[in-house]
């Protein structure tokens, strides 16, 4: 049966989730979950969630789903071990330094792939079953058809989000607020800039960037039969009145196979912005999927009952069997549980009845009220000798007696032996001064200066190698050209990607750049040197270093990282840095122009946002596909503190062209050479010295 996977951002919420029905909840504690705003969990509370979630039968799978450096590994480890120690049921995990310490020290637990990996493609799910995880939760971008495609051919366990915010951004790839205001999403500090107002080259009142919440109420039972292992509802910042109205619904719509107008009402109530999309599921990703949160009025009466449906009593949550027994030598009470668990229990001495003797369905009936329990009494067997008694009283005090032996059996889980984790190398990168590569997005920036400059590497998008012959013989004469594949590429987009890149093998290129973990085996397949660009996330040195066993030729150390974190980070493959460029901010599903007037002109560089400050936010495409980039208004520059960067052991600093024209490029290949003063009004040092919360 497919899970019900509920969110539980405190007690009450976790509560909430258990007692209206889910499967399994989960939790964040301490400072490395993606919602660091949510009340969380104390290592002390985490023990006690998970003892009352394993009484009922319910799973706690434990959030592990942010980037951590070299100073907070051994924290994380401690982490891991205390999580362990409560027996958790699973981690969910983004950063690969992470996965790496999880399956070393508690390698029984299973580890899942957060949706902050974006993962969004049937190689990314191998990629990471080959890493050892055995559930990956994919973006919330992709349709039916790419679900049920992933899921007829992953090896292991797909989980999705059925319900809740949607993030503009593919999740893993925001780094919007970070470049704001120093609080990271991708280290659970997110600031939600999607939510605020932006208008398109000068202000407006308009939210381009907010979603609406998705639910895919309506599609469960196609879900289950697509063999999604796992239904996700998103909502650890929410109230636990929130959690309890969501969990509740799904639970009657999965069970019933029916979704009422009451149903989707009562959805509607505990939250909703202008409605709810299923945009993304049903592949019409347009206008109408956006929205943002009215102010309206708490229905009292909602928020009574929500709050009933966990904080009176008990939901009876498990099955169990009786066997009673009142005979000539004793009485006794045995029960079972679903998972073959038994406690039994001894009685009084029965006695002779004076009036009216006990029956086996008069013992039968007392036995069977489980009431105020997480119990519901499925079956009971009774033997009874004829003549005899007991009384009431005894009988409900075995029935008692015998359920808190099951519910403290329950409530422990055999401990298993934790490993230590291995110690992280630390390969030192060059002393020598970094070399150059640079990066271009149109074939414009492609100028006779640029080719003529020295570089280690020049990163050419993929749609230009293939689709220019001319141009293509000229950069292959200059040498040292390395494909850009675009970072989001869907199932179905694949072939002709796999395609181009078996040509441009066949032609002489050699090396990709790569920004998504989903790219990893069919660049390996089409024969290519794999370079690892920023949107793989390598925050710290155990990362870096799984890059090294993956044999990557090279890798982007993360722009939230500060200097001395890349300093002192291992460089377990050849190091490069961006240090001049607009920074990405977002990759999105959405063409944002198109979303504005009907068309796409990404291709044209004063396409931009503004916000209420009058900030601008250039846009450009995701390589030749119809996704936005999102790029930060100031352009980042470290030209002017080349010997500053010279420090860090790099193999190489990279120059970032994005909107600038031919005259601009030349202009900052002149810099690079012969570095002008900085200009904090048109330009940023970005996150390397301030870092990210």
């Amino acid at each position: 049966m497919i899970e019900l996977l509920a969110p539980a951002g405190s007690m009450d919420a976790l509560r909430a989730a258990v007692q209206n029905g889910a499967n399994a909840v989960y939790l964040g504690c301490g400072p490395f979950n993606a919602r660091q705003s949510a009340k969380n969990f104390t290592p002390q509370t985490l023990k006690e969630a998970v003892k009352y979630c394993h009484i009922r039968g319910v799973d706690v799978h434990l959030t592990l789903n942010t980037l951590v450096s070299d100073k907070e590994m051994e924290d994380v480890a401690e982490m891991i071990r205390h999580a362990a120690h409560c027996c958790v049921d699973a981690f969910i995990v983004q950063d690969l330094g992470v996965v790496q310490l999880c399956r070393q020290i508690a390698p029984h637990i299973p580890v899942h792939g957060s949706t902050q990996m974006t993962i969004h493609s049937l190689a990314g799910v191998q990629l990471c079953a080959a890493m050892g995880m055995k559930r990956v939760v994919l973006s919330r971008e992709l349709n039916r058809e790419e679900i049920r495609y992933i899921c007829a051919n992953s090896p292991i366990e797909i989980e999705i989000f059925a319900h809740g915010a949607l993030c503009m951004c593919y999740s893993g790839q925001c780094y919007m607020s970070a470049m704001i205001g120093g609080r990271s999403g991708n280290r659970g500090r997110c600031a939600q800039p999607c939510r605020q107002s932006y208008g398109y080259h000068h202000w407006e009142d308009k939210y381009p960037l907010s979603l609406k919440d998705n639910c895919l109420v309506q599609y469960l039972k196609e879900l289950e039969e697509m063999g999604v292992a796992s239904i996700k509802l998103e909502g650890r910042m929410k109230r636990a009145e929130y959690v309890a109205t969501v969990t509740a619904v799904y639970r009657k719509a999965l069970d019933e196979g029916v979704v009422t107008q009451g149903m989707t009402d009562a959805l509607m109530t505990a939250f909703n912005r202008q409605g709810f999309t299923d945009g993304y599921y049903k592949n019409k990703v347009n206008r109408s999927m956006f929205g943002v949160r009215e102010n309206v009025k708490d229905d009292p009466q909602w928020l009574q009952a929500a709050r009933n449906s966990y904080e009176n009593g008990e939901t009876q949550l498990v099955d169990v069997s009786f066997r009673g027994v009142v005979s000539v030598d004793g009485s006794s009470l045995t029960v079972t549980d679903p998972d073959g668990r038994t406690c039994s229990i001894e009685g009084p001495m029965p006695e002779l009845a004076r009036t009216t003797p006990l029956t086996g369905s008069a013992l039968a009936q007392r036995i069977s009220k489980t009431g105020g329990t997480p119990y519901r009494c499925v079956e009971v067997r009774t033997h009874v000798d004829p003549g005899l008694t007991i009384s009431a009283a005894a009988i409900n005090s075995m029935r008692r007696d015998v359920l808190s032996q099951l519910t403290a059996l329950r409530a422990r889980r055999e401990e298993k032996p934790l490993r230590r984790p291995a110690k992280v190398d630390i390969y030192p990168g060059p002393r020598s001064i970094p070399g150059l590569t640079i990066q271009v997005t149109s074939k414009e920036q492609l100028t006779p200066k640029l080719l003529d400059t020295e570089a280690v590497m020049l990163y050419v998008p993929i749609h230009i190698l293939t689709e220019d012959m001319k141009l293509f013989k000229a950069l292959m004469r200059r040498g040292r050209v390395a494909a850009v594949l675009p970072r989001i590429v869907h199932d179905g987009e694949l072939p002709r990607l796999q395609h181009d890149l078996a040509d441009l093998r066949d032609m002489g290129i050699k090396d990709v750049l790569v920004g998504n973990l989903g790219l990893m085996i069919p660049a390996r397949e089409a024969g290519m040197r794999i370079h690892g660009d920023f949107g793989l996330n390598i925050y710290n040195s155990a990362a870096m270093n799984v890059l090294r066993d993956m044999e990557l030729a090279s890798a982007t150390a993360s722009f939230e990282a500060t200097l001395p974190q890349i300093r002192d980070m291992s460089k377990g493959v050849n190091t490069e840095l961006i240090a001049y460029g607009r920074l990405p901010l977002m990759v999105t599903e959405h063409c944002l122009m198109k979303n504005r007037t009907g068309e796409c002109s990404c291709q044209n560089a004063s396409t931009k946002l503004t916000d209420k400050t009058g900030a601008e936010f250039p846009i450009i495409k995701d390589g030749s596909n119809c996704r936005s980039v999102l790029l930060n208004g100031k352009k980042l520059s470290w030209l002017d503190r080349q010997d500053d960067l010279a420090k860090l052991g790099l193999w190489a600093i990279r120059l970032y062209f994005t909107t600038e024209n031919p005259r601009e490029v030349d202009r900052i290949l002149a810099d690079y050479l012969e570095p002008n003063p900085f200009d904090p009004g048109a330009c940023t040092r970005g996150l390397y010295l301030r870092g990210v919360e």
